[in-house]
């Protein structure tokens, strides 16, 4: 089975607005590493984790929303943030499949960011719901 794909279609006005994305779920190799750090992150800066979630991986953070990964420090979460940044592709021409690597200049608003960043972890939190089911309000 392929890794799951969705697309984001920018709604809120500005200089984004009709841009098309594609997500893609990451590998459960890259998802494993992902958790993994981010969860070491978490515990060497004494924040504490729910019950089970370290034995969830991706998908039981995911379901926490971005809250734990903002408890970090700006320096480690920076780069966890940005790794989410490798399931995002564009889409420059919406009437075709063809996506291609961001570059700097294909978001230009900060809420974007903010919102394609709320969808990777909504994309990898949906994959697995039966194994690590939320206990808490999606984000």
């Amino acid at each position: 089975m392929a890794r799951k794909t969705s697309r984001f279609t920018v709604a809120d006005e500005g200089r984004d607005k009709g841009k098309v994305f594609l997500l893609q779920e990451m590998p459960a190799s890259l998802g494993e590493r992902w958790a993994a750090r981010a969860f070491l992150a978490m515990a060497q800066n004494g924040i504490e984790l729910p019950d089970g979630l370290q034995d969830a991986g991706f998908a039981g953070l995911a379901s926490y929303g971005l809250t734990m990964i903002g408890k970090l420090p700006f320096e480690i979460a920076d780069v966890l943030m940005e790794e989410m940044f490798r399931c995002v592709q564009i889409i420059p021409d919406p009437s075709n499949d063809f996506a291609r690597s961001l570059v700097e200049d294909d978001i230009e608003e900060i809420g974007t960011r903010v919102k394609l960043r709320i969808a990777v972890f909504k994309l990898h939190a949906d994959f697995s719901k039966a194994a690590a089911p939320s206990t808490s309000a999606q984000a």
